[in-house]
């Protein structure tokens, strides 16, 4: 679950991290309002689940009354890599004498988290990643032991030279690590991470995703999620309590179990096809998961096959198959549905699909063959 700036911010605040202050506006009355409270000058930042916002005009600095009002009118309602812009962040301008990158995210080849340190911070971060990569330093965390501070020295010293700095940018490491692990992240982030001329170290930007999987752990958390900032499929999906992941491909995959869609994903590959999405039903007998995964597959414009690829064991193939029949009454499907189905009550589903003019495959290679086939006619 992705969060926004200011979010992550209160996060990254109530872990001890110096953090400006800011507030949320969702119109530019509001807006000027909020800018009165800090005497101006201030930064106007949308927020949205994307990066790029300085480059696409989502963040503007504003000296003025009518600077803040033009500057929300801008940008609220903007879209920026696809995602509309429904709220503003007010706060502070900071003076600025230098800037760098601190991140963490789970590194899967480790089974790790690796902190990520770049002296060469702010909005072209990508940029020196591509042209400069021995700037970017990454130390991995063993989990059984965390972060040491010895450790976490090392860091700093890599971002400045100046001892206070080099100590203030020790206590905000580790206290990012804590905000990590506390809060069940996959990524944090502070692009850019600034000194002043004053000497102070602060976090001006933050982004932050949770693992899904940690939710539960995390009330306050749950709260964050901006439902108008996710795509429909993905609320859908999981209202419907299914586990779904979008991807570039047309062969629309709906599968039971998270190691047979693995399978069926590499099978359409291997027969040359590329599939539109992973979609696990999972155990449960019920045919309305059914109908809300054809929902969800059929909302995909590149989907030009569907594939069902079910082995029954808990999933029963009768309530699959009159899941499918239900769909095909609910809504308009106008993608060929190509269907395996065996296992527990293989029988009667395919009873149930016959009755409806439908037929199944038995054997995997076969209907993953055909699916893919389907996508070249």
């Amino acid at each position: 679950m992705d969060i926004h700036e200011y979010q992550a911010k209160e996060i990254l605040r109530e872990n001890g991290i110096p953090v400006p202050p800011g507030e949320i506006a969702k119109n530019s009355d509001q807006a000027v309002a909020i800018a009165k409270n800090y005497e101006f000058t201030v930064v106007v930042k949308a927020q949205v689940h994307s990066g790029g916002r300085g480059k696409a005009g989502g963040v503007k600095l504003a000296k003025t009354q009518d600077d803040v009002r033009k500057a929300a009118d801008d940008i609220l309602g903007m879209f920026i890599s696809g995602h509309k812009v429904n709220e503003v962040l007010v706060t502070p301008a900071e003076d600025i004498d230098t800037e760098a990158y601190l991140g963490i995210l789970i590194d899967r080849e480790t089974q790790s988290p690796v902190i990520v340190v770049c002296a060469e911070g702010g909005i072209d971060i990508e940029e020196v990643a591509v042209n400069n990569p021995n700037s970017i330093h990454k130390l991995s965390i063993d989990p059984r032991y965390g972060l040491f501070r010895h450790q976490a020295y090392g860091l700093a010293r890599i971002l400045y030279q100046e001892k206070d700095l080099v100590k203030q940018a020790v206590s905000i490491i580790e206290q990012l690590y804590q905000a990590f692990i506390s809060s069940g992240a996959s990524m944090v982030e502070i692009n850019p991470l600034i000194s002043t001329p004053t000497g102070d170290v602060k976090a001006i930007d933050a982004k932050m995703s949770i693992d899904d999987s940690e939710l539960f752990k995390h009330p306050k958390l749950q709260s964050y999620r901006d439902v108008q900032a996710e795509p429909r499929a993905e609320t859908m999906a999981r209202e419907a309590g299914l586990s779904y992941v979008k991807l570039d491909g047309n062969v629309g995959c709906c599968v039971n179990g998270a190691g047979l869609a693995m399978a069926t994903m590499d099978l359409v590959k291997y027969y040359g096809g590329d599939p539109a999405n992973f979609l696990d039903i999972g155990g449960s007998s019920n045919p309305q998961k059914v109908v809300a995964a054809l929902k969800i597959i059929t909302s995909d414009p590149n989907v030009e096959v569907i594939l069902f690829n079910i082995f029954g064991g808990i999933t029963r193939c009768d309530d699959v198959a009159k899941g499918i029949v239900d769909a095909l009454k609910e809504i308009e499907i106008k993608s060929p549905i190509i269907i395996r189905l065996t296992g527990t009550n293989e029988a009667e589903g395919l009873e149930i699909l016959s009755s409806a003019g439908l037929s199944a495959f038995t054997s995997m290679d076969d209907v993953v063959e055909q699916a893919v086939s389907e996508t070249t006619k």
